[in-house]
């Protein structure tokens, strides 16, 4: 038995929960696939997974063998990966986790320059609003907004994104441009925008120089995705409160107009972030400076664009 790929093959399937995806992405037939299970299974004298026809899952034996295994995994690619890029070619896969939003408008349309650099490395991305624990959810790095406080994280701020108040031409003709913060209280709808898990509601907080006003507001919606927070304010929900990079194609096509120009909101700070292991992977590494080098060549489009 190729005790190696034996522990992919099963790691593969714990993953994906299907032979036939991970005998594609192994490029192996399925019969070996399975007999490599099979062998597996046989040499630790367990069953790992519960086979249906429709289902596959772990048994308790194979969840807590895979709780161990899949770390073993991870540092021995860690290992060939760190030999490779001794010699310029990092090689293996490399699980990152962002938002909806940073993946589809930016990072995803500038992965070509990424995979023709580091063509030996498989990206698994995992795209939500939602936070992932990183040693739980075996993510090696992620994308986050906001300030980073956890101490067993390191988080490198790679840049800072800008927020507009806008709305569609027929919501303000129905109720009329607001002329200062507090109006937003008084006739106005917002859509708010709600973070999973706890609930709680992102707050509007605008200031112009000295002067500074916590917006309230009532909501008809809110929702906890980015993206649909944006349709919202497109389908003339409400006045939206959203990062500028996501509205300006909206703007410039007249379908949202930006209100209380003279008011702004702090920067919204990004970082990516992993964990603080002693010897950061190559695989990591690479990944962490491209997307850095990444936000500093987006810079002037991402944090200064017209309001």
């Amino acid at each position: 038995m190729d005790y190696y790929l034996a522990v992919r093959a099963f790691v593969g399937v714990a993953d994906t929960g299907s032979f036939v995806r991970t005998a594609a992405a192994l490029d192996l037939p399925r019969n070996t696939l399975t007999k490599l299970v099979q062998s597996l299974e046989a040499h630790l004298g367990m069953r790992l997974f519960h086979r249906t026809t429709r289902r596959v899952t772990l048994t308790n034996d194979g969840a807590a063998y895979y709780a161990r295994i899949a770390r073993v995994l991870d540092e021995w690619q860690d290992a060939e990966s760190e030999l490779s890029a001794a010699h310029g070619a990092p090689r293996g896969r490399l699980r990152v986790d962002m938002g909806t939003t940073m993946a589809a408008l930016l990072v995803i349309p500038a992965l070509p320059d990424f995979q023709a650099r580091y063509p030996g490395l498989q990206l698994d991305i995992g795209v939500s609003d939602r936070s992932v624990d990183l040693v739980h959810d075996r993510v090696d790095c992620v994308v986050r907004g906001g300030e980073i406080t956890d101490p067993s994280l390191i988080a490198r701020r790679i840049g800072t994104l800008q927020y507009v108040l806008c709305a569609t031409p027929d919501y303000l003709t129905r109720h009329g441009t607001p002329q200062h913060p507090v109006d937003l209280d008084n006739g106005h709808l917002l859509v708010r925008y709600f973070f999973a898990g706890s609930g709680r509601k992102a707050p509007i907080e605008l200031a112009r120089r000295d002067e500074k006003v916590v917006v309230k507001g009532q909501h008809f919606l809110a929702v906890n995705d980015s993206n649909a927070y944006l349709a919202a304010g497109l389908a003339g929900l409400g006045i939206v409160h959203t990062l500028t990079f996501m509205a300006q194609p909206h703007i410039d096509a007249g379908r949202l107009v930006p209100i209380l120009p003279d008011w702004s909101t702090p920067p919204h700070p990004m970082s990516i972030v992993y964990l603080p292991n002693r010897h950061l992977s190559a695989r990591v590494r690479v990944f962490v400076d491209w997307v850095a080098e990444l936000f500093a060549k987006l810079g002037k489009n991402v944090e200064k664009i017209r309001p």
